[in-house]
């Protein structure tokens, strides 16, 4: 799906969030009746050490509250990387959140990230991110190639 259909339904439902900046791709999980319940935004990483050019970001999903959508897009999004050529698929969730969409769909936790300060610095000044200050669990789809086993 398009950038902008997908952005436009993360803002739609969840207010809170803005769509992140950029994308590879999207994916859309729509009803029988063809109405669109969730969405997955997909892009390069975050974290500048995983932007590697084989790993991809899921950046941020969004649903209307549809059952088990969360779960179908993970499983989506990674069968879409791989089919580019992409060898990796990573997403974070916060301190607070379960993962059972992603547990569901058959993802593992690699790592637990501290939190941290935020990006601002006296060289760099940034506005506050929202995310700052949160833990973070570090997910990976499966089957996927470990960062360390390429290196």
């Amino acid at each position: 799906m398009r950038f902008r259909q997908a952005a436009e339904f993360v803002q739609r439902w969840h207010r809170h969030h803005k769509p992140p900046p950029g994308q590879v791709f999207a994916v859309g999980a729509a009803d029988e009746e063809g109405t669109l319940r969730a969405v997955a935004i997909v892009g390069r990483p975050v974290a500048r050490h995983l932007d590697d050019g084989v790993t991809l970001e899921v950046t941020r999903t969004a649903t209307d509250g549809a059952r088990n959508a969360n779960s179908l897009l993970y499983g989506a999004a990674w069968r879409a990387a791989r089919s580019l050529g992409y060898v990796r698929l990573i997403t974070y969730t916060q301190k607070g959140e379960t993962g059972a969409s992603l547990r569901g769909a058959g993802w593992r936790v690699l790592a637990q990230r501290p939190a941290r300060s935020g990006w601002n610095c006296l060289s760099r000044p940034r506005d506050f991110a929202g995310t700052d200050f949160v833990e973070r669990t570090l997910w990976q789809a499966p089957g996927a190639v470990d960062h360390e086993a390429r290196q």
